[in-house]
């Protein structure tokens, strides 16, 4: 019987998925199957009026059975429908509210006089309630159909006064409401479990895109991470380079300086020291020693202006700074890598912008868009220029204004520079990432806006609209998430939405 429910569709093969269907089925419209019980009790004690029609006699006696079947079985399994414990066994509170009133309305007929012969369209009443109200399954409506027809055709063996024929009308028009009505909830039932499973499916797919997305996030974060490392290598490398020549110069002066104080020493030891020969030695050493003073001096700036940005990004703590020496700073350090390239940096900055906000994130904001100015803007090993304009907005708001007179975007590239692992230089190992960064800490951490202008070999403008304050409300967080793209410095904008 089992094989043959699942090779009908009417069971599934998994133990589990058919439990959790049974649950579902019989438990997802509770409150509705209650109200419907409910319904049911009171209607099988209203039609007490019928029996009062056919035998005003026994109709009082009719009356109290149906209500002791109300009072006893039909309103105490709706309410033990309320206890969580009682859930479990749903079905069969469902299959015995049916049983018993359906049996007990064959020993009913038995009692009103010439009551089979009106029984037909009771039997019908109760089968409708039944396969249309209640969430029955097919196994336990076939229970309840051969339960309450067999008690049926038993009690009306004892009804001596049936009409000819009579008892096989009865049973006909009976017996093809069963059959109707197991028809009808076993397309319901077939109906249920294929949106049951297509359910199951989607949201066994939701899961696993979810896990998909969730690792694709991992992932993207660790490239980000490996990004942000690369910077700072780069960072690294171009400090390095630049701190070597100063001390390169230092270590020669040192040495000169030991060559030359040997050689005043001995000029001392001899007893035989001119005039000019100790002026000469002295201005040596005054001049070798300014020198060394020089390169350690630059030197040390170098070392604390990286060790700052550093420290910066590595916190990711909120400050206040002031913004012409913080980018002196951060500009000193990223130096070495555009002079290295023969590109020309201008760096203009208003006196007296003050801004408490993170300094970390937009010292990578503006490292990345200064080298991707440089490494994109101009191929081939071609020379420009990159300037960089620090301004006040208004009261409470910056502007950062980051442009190059290189190469541009194409058109059709401007809406997908912010996309993560978009890049047309894949082939020279970059990873798509820098903008993307970049737009991220604008959005999401500095909460300002971004704004892009380009147009092909008439340079690229990236315009930072940057509040002094991000946890300040007036500033521009009401504006956070948008962009735009400009096709040409002057040209006519397309406004993009984009959510962080």
């Amino acid at each position: 019987m089992k094989d043959l429910l699942i090779k009908f569709g009417l069971r599934f093969a998994n133990p589990e998925q058919e439990a959790s269907f049974v649950r579902r089925f019989a438990l997802g419209e509770l409150r509705r199957a209650q109200a419907a019980m409910v319904l049911g009790a009171i209607v099988y004690c209203a039609f007490a009026i019928w029996d009062r029609i056919l035998d005003p006699l026994a109709w009082t006696t009719t009356f109290a059975i149906r209500a002791a079947v109300a009072a006893i079985v039909l309103l105490p399994l709706t309410a033990a429908l309320f206890l969580p414990r009682a859930h479990r066994w749903a079905e069969p509170i469902y299959l015995l509210y049916c049983v018993v009133p359906g049996c007990v309305l064959s020993i009913i007929y038995l009692l009103i006089d010439r009551g089979f012969e009106h029984s037909t369209a009771g039997m019908i009443i109760v089968i409708l309630f039944v396969s249309t109200l209640l969430p029955l399954r097919l196994p336990a409506l076939t229970i309840f159909c051969t339960t309450t027809w067999a008690c049926f055709i038993y009690c009306q063996t004892f009804a001596t006064y049936l009409t000819d024929g009579l008892r096989f009308i009865n049973n006909f028009e009976i017996g093809f409401a069963y059959v109707l009505s197991l028809y009808a909830v076993g397309a319901r039932e077939f109906q249920a479990r294929r949106q049951f499973q297509t359910s199951q499916a989607l949201q066994d797919e939701k899961e696993r895109s979810v896990a998909a997305l969730v690792e694709l996030q991992n992932t993207q974060w660790q490239l980000v991470q490996a990004e942000k490392l690369a910077s700072l290598g780069q960072l690294v490398a171009g400090v390095s380079h630049e701190v070597s020549t100063p001390l390169g110069v230092a270590l020669t002066t040192a040495t000169v300086l030991e060559g030359e104080l040997k050689m005043l020493t001995a000029t001392i030891e001899s007893s035989q020291v001119r005039r000019s020969a100790l002026t000469q030695s002295i201005a040596r050493l005054s001049e070798g020693m300014k020198l060394l003073f020089d390169n350690h001096r630059r030197a040390a700036d170098l070392v604390h202006s990286f060790k700052q940005v550093a420290t910066d990004e590595a916190n990711q703590e909120r400050r206040a700074f002031e913004m012409r020496g913080w980018l002196g700073e951060v500009m000193s350090t990223l130096q070495p890598l555009l002079d290295r390239s023969g590109h020309t940096v201008r760096v203009i900055c208003e006196d007296g912008i003050v801004a408490d906000t993170y300094p970390g994130a937009l010292a990578q904001v503006i490292r990345n868009l200064a080298l991707n100015a440089a490494v994109h803007g101009f191929p081939d090993g071609r020379t420009g220029v990159i300037e960089l304009t620090v301004s006040r907005l208004d009261h409470g708001n910056m502007r950062v204004v980051v442009a190059d007179n290189g190469a541009g975007i194409p058109p059709d590239d401007l809406p997908k520079v912010f996309d993560p692992f978009f890049t047309t230089r894949r082939d020279k190992g970059s990873t798509g990432l820098g903008l993307h960064i970049v737009f991220n800490l604008v959005v999401s951490t500095l909460k300002g806006q971004i704004d892009l202008a380009s147009e092909p070999w008439q340079g690229t403008r990236f315009t930072l609209d940057l509040p002094l304050d991000p946890e300040n409300p007036n500033s521009l967080v009401s504006k956070t998430g948008e962009f735009q793209v400009s096709h040409g410095a002057m040209g006519p904008e397309a406004r993009h939405r984009a959510l962080s």
